[in-house]
């Protein structure tokens, strides 16, 4: 066996005998004057008699000996010919000759500039279009001696090489030479490191610089001025430039997928420094003016410039639904925070509109002033109002805008995105001037609107004063007074935030003064009673009265507020809340994100550091008051909506468990009588952070867990205590001190919140009362546990509910209801009324008739646990006739006017018998209870006829003559709920007794749904049109058909009338026909709002998917068909255009999308991806022919695509550095599962039923677009599948989307790319 050292010595010997047979051919054909073509044939004949592992073709070792001897021995015409005719025809590789030439020829440029012009007319002809390079000995020798020419895997630490990734580091290390070259002969101050000698394996040939020392430099100049010219004219080549681009883009988006990329961090950057630097040179020959070249000219129309149908605003639809639903209270609300979800949609939008910044803020600014302008007028009940939408419009969407504008500035672009993005706001909200109506101000905020006008006439009129220009200013020496709307408080709103400058001010027709010869007075910021209060003058009536009104200017306000509410004296402790919780957080937009995190402050009050560890029960008990004042100013319905929107739910639930852990354990004093009463107690603080708790989530409706939820889940999270807790865990390091601060360019000072873990096992007492709550209310026990001490505290609530009637001489009554005989009762709870008659007989008769010995005092947790037992024997003592339905509903209120958290146990419990439904009916004919009878038929009539204007028809009828009845416990409960009265002093304890009351009666079936609103439309007069909507919704909670008609309402409101029809120039249609301009005519409710009021209540929602889905194909087909009438031709102006039809299928994909998503988020996304299309899919019935059937097959292809894309779009996330859409792990499931299923199909292991064009469309048009703007989706996916689907559409001729789909495989896919390309 022969030595290493001997191998090596042998093949250099085969190495030179073969170079010196091959040169001596060369001279022999010289020498006869052969042509080139048969001095290659010979030299082939030398590579035939080589040795066996180096005979083939293309030859690695001819291509050395040429180059070889080319550079520079035998740098001649002849050597020159010869070599490109061995390239030519297949003796040598291109791409090999290439990589040797450019090794040798680069350094060597200047002194050889003949050669480095031949050089470059064999890149203009070869760098692009490399023939292939089949498998075999020959193929890896070529990829050792290219990588070894030219260091590719040295540069770029690649371990592993093959053909594809060496075509690719080749033209990118060959552009980026030639560019430097470029720039570096232009004689700009640019160092190359990849013109550095010690890079490249062959040095400068000193003797060729000796050599042209001697020849013409004037020559030479020339030369070399020209060769800077051909280097341009192959860079600049526009396929050179789309593949350049094509390859730039490829690494670029897998730089982080692999090591083997990592390293081209630099070589990107440097080639973006190098094009721009390319784009600033101007350089003149031939008359023609070199500009850049290297930018890509193609250009890509927005598809708003399209836009017909529904118009312009379709495309943004999903602003208005999402703004619109997020205004609906009654359905438990995403604890993320409302300008969160909408900035990432902002972004989407933006991206797949493919609008200007300008048109996405103005189609945003829009669609939040079509909100506030549908609540103009107030409305009624217990629903978010005015203040929320206006929450929305000035806070929350400044907010929206200021987190894109700092993910811009962040984010490393080639140009000032953040510039960009400012300019489109400014010149938005410039436009924004000509919707007159849309900036009316609604009357309660008319006055705000005056006053930013005023500020900014003001500001305007300051500065033309100091510029000597006094035209503007007032004669009678008063401030000048414009004339506002709500672009002056968006204005402020944005001014405020930093997100543009008070040359706001100066915009024409921005300031509109009042013109008349009085001058009305109004109180400017700096003239207003908050200068005082910083001032520090004490807080009088006077002074109070003012705060509550007017809103706080700036933070400083606030930090003082917070300052005196937690430091300051008795009587500012209890001010100072009041005047934050007022119009500084409901109307205070500029810094509205500061009073809500000052609220939580407020209910998190700091421990003092020298706080002993168990003093924690003490330190509450300092701020009882302040507390108390906080909590029942927070329980409005409109402030905690407020929270809801700026996302702070989790933290505030974090700040009242302990309070209700502490508050709940002491006793209350001996004097405490009534919370009726002015005097703050242990109950009143708990009452107020117990109930307020449980309002922020429906602790009375079962866990998800207990009933069937459909085929892959509940559709929406359950928001429970345990969910919120954990979401706050997760962000509160970050969330008032980091991104507020952030958004609104200034240092939060209430940075105060606590940032620990907070678990519900911590607090023992709440947990306990938690957990069983979730036992009760799931009916899942048979009967209640009655320990020995719980009875004693149940019979002191029953002395102190019967106190009255034992103290008239009635001390039968309550031992009536204690010794009811359970047989004839329809509830048997054997255990419970066992005990109490035992426990009864001991004390029925020697009631003390002092009340002190009557009341329960006792702490409220131990109250809480008692009350169910009393319930059960009120409830059991009512149906067996023992005690009247007036005096059951009197000691329900007196119990809650004693201890108001006892709603909760009360609701609780009375849910759980409802779900029970083991009670007996209760005849509610006036005399046992309330009786309906009245208003029964109007209210069903009036239900009917929203339904009916919604588009719903229904046959449900109430049945005449059939007494009204319900069962005991929603009688009950329902009786409890009308005892309220419409007082704002009231709303925490009505809230709470409300919502589940309206739960329940929208549950119900359709006659106890018609009695519980008769009896609410009797007595609540002022909720009466809210009653009728919001029971109204009980028809989809059981009824399908009516949910499809709802459904196929909201897209027949959307699109307006056919064509063809004479109204559809004035018909509603778009958003307005939609979701409707006004909301306070229930009679002319649109069907999107109702859609958006009852999509929760639908008992199995899946199913929508189809129905939906089914629409939009639908629709398609109708446009198809108005598109392909057979109109006369002088009639054809009335028929729909392709263009006009592509469209609006688009529109109509994008509403259905926005519709599926609010009803069930991702989890109907997945249904629709997995099943539904699937199935549609094999199902579909191929009976259309024709021209109508052909155009209608590709329109619903068309439209089922965009449905699926943006549908998943919106719930995927968005990559700021990247632009483009990002994905989940769920999400990249969803994607993959549908992608598989093409790969399936065409590899025919799967038949479909549907018609060849829709599915030849659907699948162009879809993975179109996801490679265009999601390419994130597809990195997960398998190569086998991609090039499955490459090669199907490589077969219908969509080459270059099989070429960008294969290019998102990633770095595994490099070399499938390149070999898809030859």
């Amino acid at each position: 066996m022969c030595s290493p050292n001997t191998t090596e010595e042998i093949m250099a010997a085969a190495n030179a005998d073969f170079e010196r047979r091959v040169m001596a051919t060369v001279a022999a054909s010289e020498a006869h004057g052969d042509p080139p073509w048969r001095t290659a044939a010979e030299v082939g004949q030398c590579c035939v008699s080589h040795e066996p592992s180096s005979a083939g073709f293309p030859n690695a070792d001819l291509a050395s000996v040429l180059v070889s001897n080319l550079c520079f021995s035998r740098n001649t015409p002849s050597m020159w010919k010869l070599l490109e005719q061995a390239m030519a025809s297949g003796l040598v590789h291109p791409l090999h000759a290439l990589a040797l030439l450019t090794s040798r020829v680069i350094l060597n440029r200047r002194v050889q500039p003949e050669a480095y012009r031949l050089y470059l007319e064999l890149m203009k002809q070869y760098s692009h279009s490399f023939p292939f390079l089949g498998p075999g000995a020959c193929r890896e020798k070529i990829i050792k001696s290219i990588d070894a020419s030219l260091q590719l895997s040295h540069i770029y630490q690649v371990e592993k090489m093959d053909f594809g990734i060496v075509v690719v580091l080749f033209v990118l290390r060959a552009v980026t030479t030639l560019v430097d070259c470029v720039l570096e002969d232009f004689g700009l101050p640019f160092a190359s490191k990849f013109l550095v000698e010690d890079r490249w394996p062959h040095p400068i040939d000193l003797h060729a610089i000796d050599r042209e020392s001697n020849c013409s430099s004037k020559h030479h100049d020339h030369l070399r001025q020209t060769n800077i010219m051909i280097a341009m004219e192959v860079l600049v080549r526009p396929k050179s430039l789309d593949s350049f681009h094509r390859r730039l883009q490829f690494i670029k988006e897998h730089m982080s997928s692999g090591t083997i990329l990592m390293s081209m961090n630099y070589l990107l950057e440097k080639l973006l420094s190098n094009v721009e630097v390319m784009m600033n040179v101007v350089y003149r020959t031939n008359k023609h003016c070199l500009r850049g070249h290297l930018d890509d000219k193609r250009s890509v129309k927005s598809p708003l410039s399209f836009l017909t149908g529904a118009g312009k605003a379709g495309c943004w639809i999903s602003f208005d639904i999402l703004m619109e639903n997020a205004m609906d209270g009654r359905k438990t609300v995403c604890p993320i925070a409302a300008f969160e979800k909408l900035a990432e949609l902002t972004r989407k939008l933006q991206l797949i509109n493919q609008a200007s910044w300008q048109e996405t803020f103005q189609a945003l600014w829009i669609s939040a002033l079509r909100l506030v302008q549908r609540a103009r007028e107030p409305v009624s009940g217990p629903v978010p109002h005015l203040d929320s939408r206006l929450c929305l419009l000035l806070s929350i969407v400044p907010l929206t805008i200021a987190i894109l504008l700092k993910e811009d500035s962040d984010a490393v672009y080639g140009v000032d995105s953040d510039s960009t993005m400012k300019q489109g706001l400014v010149a938005c909200l410039q436009s924004l001037m000509q919707f007159t109506g849309l900036l009316s101000p609604p009357e309660p905020v008319t006055e705000a609107a005056n006053n930013a006008a005023t500020k900014a006439a003001v500001f305007v009129s300051k500065n033309k004063m100091q510029a000597g220009i006094l035209r503007m200013m007032p004669q009678n020496n008063c401030s000048p007074r414009a004339m506002g709307s709500l672009l002056h408080l968006m204005v402020e709103a944005c001014i405020s935030r930093d997100l543009i400058d008070t040359s706001a001010y100066f915009w024409p027709g921005y300031v509109v003064l009042y013109v008349g010869k009085t001058c009305p007075q109004t109180v400017l910021i700096q003239d207003s009673q908050w200068s005082n209060f910083m001032q520090g003058a004490p807080l009088g009536e006077s002074l109070q009265s003012a705060l509550i009104a007017t809103p706080a200017p700036s933070v400083a306000e606030l930090k003082k507020l917070t300052h005196l509410a937690l430091n300051g004296s008795e009587k500012e402790r209890l001010i100072a809340p009041k005047i934050l919780c007022a119009a500084s957080l409901i109307r205070g937009w500029n810094i509205q994100e500061h009073t809500v995190c000052a609220m939580v402050k407020l209910l998190s009050p700091p421990v003092p550091s020298d706080a002993p560890a168990t003093g924690e029960a003490k330190h509450f008990l300092g701020h009882m008051h302040m507390l108390t004042a906080t909590l029942s100013s927070l329980c409005h319905t409109d402030i905690v909506h407020i929270l809801w929107l700026h996302g702070v739910i989790p933290e505030v639930i974090a700040a009242l468990i302990p309070l209700c852990e502490v508050f709940g354990s002491l006793q209350p004093p001996s004097t405490y009588r009534s919370s009726t009463s002015e005097e703050v107690s242990v109950y009143t603080v708990f009452s107020l952070a117990f109930l307020f708790l449980l309002r922020l989530y429906k602790f009375y409706v079962p866990s998800q867990g207990h009933y069937s939820s459909g085929r892959t889940g509940p559709v929406r999270p359950e928001l429970t205590l345990d969910y919120f807790l954990l979401m706050r865990n997760n962000i509160i390091p970050n969330k008032f001190t980091t991104k507020n601060a952030d958004c609104a360019n200034i240092a939060d000072p209430l940075d105060h919140l606590p940032h620990r873990s907070i678990y519900i096992d911590s607090f023992p007492k709440l947990r306990a009362w938690y957990f069983q709550n979730q036992a009760c209310v799931a009916s899942i026990l048979s009967g209640l546990c009655n320990p020995r001490p719980v009875l004693d505290i149940t019979n002191k609530i029953f002395n102190m509910i019967f106190w009255k009637e034992n103290k008239g001489g009635q001390g039968v009554l309550r031992s009536s209801c204690l010794d009811s005989d359970t047989d004839t009762s329809s509830h048997s709870s054997r255990t419970s009324t066992t005990s109490l008659h035992g426990s009864s007989r001991s004390t029925s008769t020697s009631i003390s008739e002092d009340e002190d010995q009557v009341l329960p005092l006792l702490p409220a947790w131990q109250v809480l646990e008692a009350i169910p037992i009393v319930l059960e024997a009120l409830l059991t003592a009512c149906a067996n006739g023992k005690l009247s339905s007036r005096q059951l509903t009197t000691g329900l209120r007196d119990l809650v006017d004693f201890f108001p958290a006892s709603i909760a146990a009360i609701v609780s419990y009375c849910s759980a018998e409802i779900t029970r439904g083991i009670w007996k009916d209760v005849p509610m004919n006036g005399t046992d209870w309330p009786n309906p009878s009245e208003a029964l038929y109007s209210f069903e009539s009036g239900v009917k006829e929203v339904l009916a204007t919604t588009g719903v028809h229904i046959q449900s009828c109430y049945p005449r003559g059939m007494p009204p009845m319900l069962p005991l416990p929603l009688a009950s409960l329902l009786s409890l709920f009308i005892t309220f009265k419409m007082d704002k002093s009231l709303e925490y304890a009505r809230a709470v007794v409300g919502r589940a009351a309206i739960y329940h009666a929208v549950h119900s079936n359709w006659p106890g749904m018609l009695i519980c609103g008769a009896i609410g439309y009797q007595k609540l007069r002022k909720w009466q049109d809210f009653l009728i909507v919001t029971l109204s919704c009980s028809t989809f909670t059981h009824d399908r058909d009516a949910v499809v008609q709802l459904i196929r309402s909201c897209f027949r409101a959307f699109l307006g009338p056919v064509l063809s029809d004479c109204s559809s120039v004035t018909s509603a249609r778009g958003v307005v026909g939609l979701l409707g301009q006004s909301l306070s005519n229930i009679y002319s409710l649109t069907p999107g709002i109702l859609f958006l009021r009852t999509y929760h209540l639908f008992h199995d929602p899946h199913f929508i998917t189809e129905v939906i889905l089914k629409l939009v194909m639908e629709c398609a087909c109708n446009l198809a068909q108005e598109c392909t009438s057979g109109s006369p031709v002088r009639l054809k102006s009335g028929v729909m255009s392709l263009t006009e039809s592509f469209s609006t299928a688009r529109q109509v994909a994008i509403l259905g999308a926005s519709l599926l998503y609010v009803a069930g988020q991702e989890i109907l996304v997945q249904v629709l991806f997995e099943e539904t299309v699937p199935t549609i899919l094999l199902s579909a019935n191929k009976g259309r022919s024709g021209t109508e059937g052909s155009f209608s097959n590709l329109l619903e292809g068309y439209a089922i695509s965009y449905l699926m894309f943006f549908s998943s779009a919106i719930f995927a996330g968005f990559r700021s550095a990247s632009s483009k859409i990002g994905s989940s792990k769920r999400h990249e499931r969803i994607i993959t599962s549908h992608l598989n299923f093409m790969a399936r199909v065409f590899e025919h292991n799967i038949v479909l039923n549907c018609d060849p064009t829709l599915w030849k469309m659907h699948v162009r048009c879809f993975l179109g677009l996801v490679v265009r703007f999601a390419p994130s989706w597809i990195q997960s996916m398998k190569l086998d599948v991609l090039q499955k689907l490459s090669n199907v559409l490589k077969v219908w001729q969509e080459h270059d989307l099989a070429l960008s789909l294969l290019e998102l495989g990633g770095t595994g896919a490099i070399e499938v790319v390149v070999e898809s390309l030859f």
